[in-house]
């Protein structure tokens, strides 16, 4: 009898914790989150993205580098490969055209996730950084942009231990730059243990030929990551704990926290309007559709703003919200004049109108 009472006591504290593992989850997977539909007016889809536009950046004149094809492990996933777009937003007919890769590159295997721009200031050369998981590894891969026959010439792959699970990017330097590690493992199967514990042990690591570490850590899932304008603040957005970091950028390359900002959202890349300072962030409404995909309950998308972060009351304001019918599982948002980009996973890419 005294066996069989320990055995049961056992049985319950295992049931116990598995319970709480699933409310926590659901808690930081928002799960069965409900948002009401919040369009914009004129919007069109942009050729060309059929398999996502996960990542957009815009340089200074209006030209918008895309990454486009991502597969990523447990969602849905098409057997075309990983490409580079370019658009032109000054031109009226708003048509991606595709980057061409150099011959000895790896195309088939070609998996961009993140995307980065560095623009030399000595020559305004366009150097591209790219994460790529080619199967479902990760390595950086730097090009530089040749104007002159839309193309990208390949100039090294980055390998390092320490840039094991990256899943955005922000480029300081021709070949330095501050990474988010979304995982803590590298293994498949401890990775998928990783989203049943949900502990904050993500990090986000610098990079430079001279040097490589870990200078933030402590997030859920360590996602999107941007810059501010005068280069003194880095942004990291950690989905699970729907919150954006505020780091300042230490002489050593560190960065210490200095606020965090709520924004009640699964938030994915982070891009940073050059005049205001204004973060945009494509956001998801409840993770659970977007992992387990269900063509007839699609994941949604947002799109929140966020002006005056360094403020004591930065405002944060949805500015585009979609239950998927139009729009399934952003990730990115961008503006440029009045026009927003709105990119996701897997699905598509819109401009609006954003007056």
């Amino acid at each position: 009898m005294g066996k069989l009472s320990v055995f049961s006591l056992v049985i319950l504290a295992l049931a116990l914790l598995l319970g709480q593992r699933i409310v926590t989850i659901r808690r930081r997977f928002l799960v069965d989150r409900v948002v009401a539909n919040n369009h914009l007016q004129n919007c069109v889809e942009l050729k060309h993205l059929d398999h996502g536009a996960e990542d957009i950046t815009i340089v200074g004149d209006g030209l918008a580098f895309i990454s486009s094809g991502l597969k990523y492990p447990g969602l849905p996933v098409s057997d075309v490969t990983g490409k580079i777009f370019l658009l032109d937003l000054h031109d009226p007919r708003l048509k991606p055209v595709e980057l061409r890769l150099p011959w000895n590159f790896d195309v088939e295997s070609f998996n961009p996730h993140g995307i980065s721009v560095y623009i030399d200031p000595s020559d305004d050369s366009v150097f591209l950084f790219v994460v790529n998981h080619p199967q479902h590894k990760t390595q950086i891969e730097l090009f530089k942009y040749k104007e002159e026959d839309r193309s990208l010439l390949h100039l090294k792959t980055i390998k390092h231990e320490l840039l094991h699970s990256v899943n955005d990017i922000i480029a300081v330097g021709p070949e330095s730059f501050f990474a988010t590690n979304d995982h803590y493992f590298s293994n498949d199967l401890l990775k998928f243990l990783e989203f049943f514990l949900l502990q904050p042990w993500t990090n986000v690591v610098f990079y430079s030929p001279k040097e490589v570490k870990v200078v933030s850590e402590g997030y859920y899932f360590a996602n999107g990551i941007n810059m501010s304008p005068d280069k003194r603040h880095v942004y990291v957005a950690d989905i699970f704990d729907h919150n954006i970091h505020v780091l300042e950028w230490k002489e050593d390359n560190m960065l210490t926290r200095v606020k965090t900002v709520d924004v009640a959202s699964l938030c994915d890349n982070i891009e940073v309007e050059p005049e205001s300072g204004d973060l945009w962030l494509g956001c998801h409404i409840d993770a659970k559709k977007v992992f387990l995909f269900d063509p007839k309950d699609p994941p949604g998308s947002e799109v929140i703003r966020i002006q005056n972060i360094h403020s004591d009351q930065p405002v944060v304001t949805q500015v585009y919200a979609d239950d998927g019918q139009v729009i399934m599982g952003s990730s990115v948002a961008t503006v440029y004049g009045d026009k927003l980009l709105i990119g996701t996973v897997f699905h598509k890419a819109l401009c609006c109108d954003f007056k």
